[in-house]
């Protein structure tokens, strides 16, 4: 990393194209281990041929990142998903002289092998693809790199990032059966959990409640339920900051009691939940739905 910079994203709002090369590690969720996420600037050549034992999978977001990947130039521009199979040897540069800008996130492949249980390592290949369904898995991954990722949320993205790896690698659908019993406890714990958030549910937390594997329990839900665990426990979440609000608490003691970080936290969610702010939200509604502010 020698005549690189480390620098944290917000000394970097005022010079949208610094001139030194940089790169910015995002905080561990303190979650499931063998996750890294990096955000990175570079002018000219980033890396030497090197390989790692990890994915690395990621997005363009400025520019034009040449490497040389399994006898190959590849150029990866925005829009595109970057997926490096472990042990591929690589490179990185810039494509053209404004540099290149770039997020990624090396996964630890026994991640994926338990979530596909047992399944052949998926593999994309040329390293690059324009396929929609793997850009949406990475969207949560890949958002911001300045904040941790909640872990329960990171171990939904992960399970649906495998499981789109799978489907875009053309891996081969299979029927396994659903335990009801095992969710269903899930779900109990989590609507147990809302209101007495001292700190943030795991799928570690809801595998034991359920007796049943983190993966196997992360699946079952989703078909049962129609949702991840994540985003039911975070709609539940939600319908307890409104319900809330409405009696007249004010945004930031709902989003705490609630089990959110902080409002903004509680906000950045609903505005993806209901397409609008809570602040603007309680203002539709009218003075006569809800409390005194």
């Amino acid at each position: 990393m020698s005549g690189k910079q480390v620098l944290t994203l917000s000394s970097l709002s005022s010079d949208p194209k610094p001139a030194a090369d940089w790169i910015h590690r995002s905080p561990h969720s303190g979650g499931t281990s063998g996750v890294e996420r990096i955000e990175a600037f570079f002018q000219h050549a980033g890396y030497a041929m090197h390989r790692h034992d990890t994915y690395a999978i990621g997005r363009t977001l400025g520019g034009v990142q040449s490497f040389r990947y399994r006898g190959s130039t590849r150029n990866s521009l925005p829009g595109g998903t970057m997926v490096l199979h472990p042990d591929e040897p690589h490179d990185g540069q810039a494509g053209t002289r404004d540099g290149f800008h770039y997020r990624m996130i090396y996964v630890d492949p026994a991640l994926f092998q338990q979530a596909l249980g047992g399944k052949p390592l998926p593999f994309i290949e040329g390293g690059i693809s324009n396929d929609p369904r793997l850009f949406a898995a990475t969207e949560s991954l890949l958002r911001t790199m300045d904040c941790a990722i909640d872990s329960l949320e990171q171990d939904d993205a992960l399970y649906e990032l495998a499981v789109a790896l799978d489907a875009v690698a053309g891996g081969a659908a299979t029927r396994r059966p659903v335990d009801y019993v095992a969710a269903e406890r899930a779900r109990e714990y989590m609507l147990g959990s809302l209101g007495s958030l001292d700190s943030a549910v795991t799928l570690d937390e809801l595998a034991a409640a359920a007796s049943r594997d983190r993966w196997s329990l992360s699946r079952d839900f989703r078909a049962l339920f129609g949702t991840s665990p994540h985003r039911y426990l975070t709609m539940r979440r939600l319908d307890l900051v409104r319900r809330l609000a409405i009696q007249g608490v004010s945004l930031a003691d709902a989003s705490a009691a609630a089990g959110f970080t902080d409002q903004s936290h509680m906000t950045r969610h609903f505005k993806r939940a209901w397409g609008v702010a809570p602040a603007h939200w309680l203002k539709m509604l009218g003075p006569s739905t809800h409390g005194a502010r």
